[in-house]
């Protein structure tokens, strides 16, 4: 009975919560790009629901600070709060403003560059060892690479349309790939959004790292939230000074805001920071994947796009490359148990 429901919270829970989350990040990318048509600044977008995010956060950390064995805050927890909370703006601005020149399809594809990002980054950081003769690292490496060919193809190549109505927005010769309108929109959304998953990456490591040192979850997020709102809001007067564009008319754009308030920082953070603590920022990576098939079907559904042939392959190569990384992680997993004589253990994902 125990060891049952040890699996349940080690092994079912994190990994429902995961598909949870990419069906929460893939509605926030299409509420996003359907206010972004609609006219709305992303970094105005970013500033009000980012703040809205802070004020539904209060309730659960005023009640975190107010019981008895609660930790207390430091300078250097604060400080790292900080920087999560500027990596997390640098992630959502240039994710959004990418989102705006590109789809939510191209977006979740991008997405799955985040295992290799994340894997490379945990090296620098020590988190995982540099062994280049292990079949283990040569698989995370080879995954790493195939990965990343894969989301340049669905960058640099949309092809003929599979299925859907090709938009306005749509590149106007699909086979071309030197277009001046391909390397304005397509290519520049591509390379934004590229940016956005590596600081997406350093985002869940370094969140990993302070969650591990001060585990006061609530709090975590709190102060990234409120300090990413503070960053963007910044960033925003400076670059949107017509008061004009920060007003907000009822309909979809107030909608949009409360809905990705919810939906991010209350929802998504929260979840993720919690599957960090219990798997560690790697396994967090993994699920992007299932992103590209329900931001295809949303785009479809919602926003009447098109699913093009470089989309598919593209999606096709970097699943490959994240199934290697990922095979690379279990045997790697596998290794450690045997090498410890954990024998009792019940699955060798259970280590992080």
């Amino acid at each position: 009975m125990a060891m049952g429901r040890e699996i349940l919270r080690k092994e079912v829970l994190p990994f429902v919560a995961m598909i949870v989350v990419v069906c929460m990040q893939m509605a926030t990318t299409t509420i996003a790009k359907a206010v972004l048509n609609s006219g709305l600044s992303s970094l105005i977008y970013v500033v009000y629901y980012n703040s809205l995010g802070v004020l539904l956060l209060l309730p659960g950390f005023i009640i975190q600070r107010h019981r008895r064995h609660a930790r207390a805050l430091t300078l250097s927890v604060l400080r790292r709060c900080f920087v999560v909370g500027l990596l997390g703006t640098c992630a959502l601005v240039l994710g959004n403003q990418g989102l705006n020149y590109s789809s939510p399809t191209l977006s979740a594809g991008i997405s799955n560059l985040m295992p290799g990002f994340t894997f490379v980054l945990a090296m620098i950081f020590r988190m995982e060892k540099f062994e280049v003769k292990r079949r283990t690292w040569q698989a995370k490496s080879v995954g790493t690479l195939v990965s990343i060919i894969g989301a340049s193809i669905m960058t640099l190549y949309q092809g003929p349309t599979i299925l859907g109505s090709s938009s306005t927005s749509d590149l106007p010769h699909q086979h071309s790939l030197l277009s001046h309108e391909y390397f304005s929109r397509w290519v520049v959304g591509g390379v934004m959004l590229v940016a956005t998953y590596l600081f997406a990456s350093g985002w869940s490591i370094l969140q990993t790292a302070t969650l591990k040192d001060y585990q006061e979850q609530i709090t975590i997020v709190f102060f990234s939230t409120c300090f990413g709102s503070i960053q963007s809001a910044i960033v925003s007067l400076l670059l949107e000074r017509k008061l004009d564009a920060w007003k907000l008319q009822p309909g979809i754009g107030m909608t949009a805001i409360v809905a990705s308030a919810v939906l991010g920082p209350l929802c998504i953070n929260n979840i993720i920071a919690f599957c960090l603590v219990m798997k560690g920022p790697l396994y967090v990576a993994m699920f992007n994947p299932l992103g590209v098939v329900i931001a295809a079907t949303l785009n479809l559904l919602f926003l009447s796009g098109a699913l093009h042939l470089g989309s598919i392959v593209g999606s096709i190569i970097i699943t490959v490359g994240f199934y290697v990384v990922m095979w690379g992680m279990l045997r790697e997993a596998t290794d450690i148990l045997c090498q410890t004589g954990a024998a009792n253990e019940t699955s060798p994902l259970l280590q992080n």
